[in-house]
Order: structure tokens, then sequence, then C-alpha cells
């Protein structure tokens, strides 16, 4: 009889959890395929500004389109192998990898790619049961599966800001479209 209790205690346990992370799975594959089509479009966009305005700036206290694009790529390695990983993070104030000083178009351009790369990377081997895991984000609590939103929202608002600069240097950007 005791082989019976465990065998239905199974199927009822599989039925109610494989639902639950095939749902956790479908987030991580909708996930990296915009993730990925964020980057397409950022790239693109940091490619299509011409490297004599990357020092472009809106208004004295702004970042320019150069900062703009490297702290994307600070904010990803940020959230994604600091906060929802277990990676020490970077001292802004110490680490250059993500600082503009002498990086030409080309060099931030790979920094932003191999970011994107090593972060696609981490999310494919996250470990979905910790997406109600909890955090201190700025003093408010977030899942980690907010975390993932917040980091998306994140690049979306910076970029915002590279395609105003485009305009305002009388450059079309290209169409966003094709990316979602």
């Amino acid at each position: 009889m005791r082989p019976i209790h465990a065998l239905i205690t199974l199927i009822l346990f599989s039925s109610v959890t494989s639902p639950l992370f095939a749902q956790q799975n479908s987030f991580i594959k909708d996930y990296l395929e915009r993730f990925e089509n964020s980057r397409n479009y950022l790239i693109l966009v940091a490619e299509t500004m011409p490297e004599n305005k990357y020092g472009y700036k809106a208004t004295a206290e702004a970042m320019s389109f150069a900062e703009n694009l490297m702290h994307i790529g600070y904010a990803i390695d940020w959230h994604s192998q600091s906060l929802l990983g277990s990676r020490e993070s970077r001292d802004w104030q110490t680490d250059t990898t993500f600082k503009v000083a002498e990086k030409s178009k080309e060099e931030m351009i790979a920094r932003i790619n191999k970011t994107f790369d090593e972060t696609i990377k981490f999310i494919k081997q996250f470990d979905t049961a910790q997406f109600d895991d909890e955090l201190d984000y700025f003093g408010l609590n977030r899942t980690k599966r907010q975390i993932f939103l917040l980091l998306a929202d994140h690049i979306t608002h910076h970029r915002g800001q590279m395609l105003v600069y485009m305009r305002l240097n009388g450059l079309s950007p290209p169409r966003y479209v094709l990316f979602q």
C-alpha cells in the first residue's frame, strides 16, 4: 500500500510543479528573445551614431551618448552578475571596464557585445526556482523576476536617451519596429 501512496503523491506533485516550471522556462525563453533583440537594436544605434558625436550631451549635467552606452553595459553587468548572481559588484570609482575614458567607438561596442554574451550565458543557467527570492533594490523589496524586468526597462530608458541624441544631431535612428 505504501508504494501506491508514494506514487500518487509523486503524480500529484508533478501535476502541480510541471506547469510552474514550464511557465518559468517560458519566461526565460521569452526574456532571452527580447534581450537579444534589445542587444541588436542597441548595437545598431551605437553603430549608426558617428564616432565624433559620441561625446554629445543634451545638457551639461547629462551623460554623453558614449556614457549612456557604457552605463547600459555597467547596469547589465551589475543586475545580472552581481544582483542576480553572486559576483562581487564592480566598484564604479575604480573599475575601468565600463568607463568611456579613451575607448574608441569600436571598443565600446565590443564591450557591450561581450557583456550581452556573458549575461545571456548567465540567464541560460539561471535557476528559475529563485524567481520569487526577494532582494533589496535601492530600498525596495523586489523579486529576482522583477529584477529581470527592471533591467530590460533600464536598457530601454538609456537607449531612448541615445535616440534623442541622434535626433538632436540631425540623424534618423534605426526603426525599432523591426526589433520587437
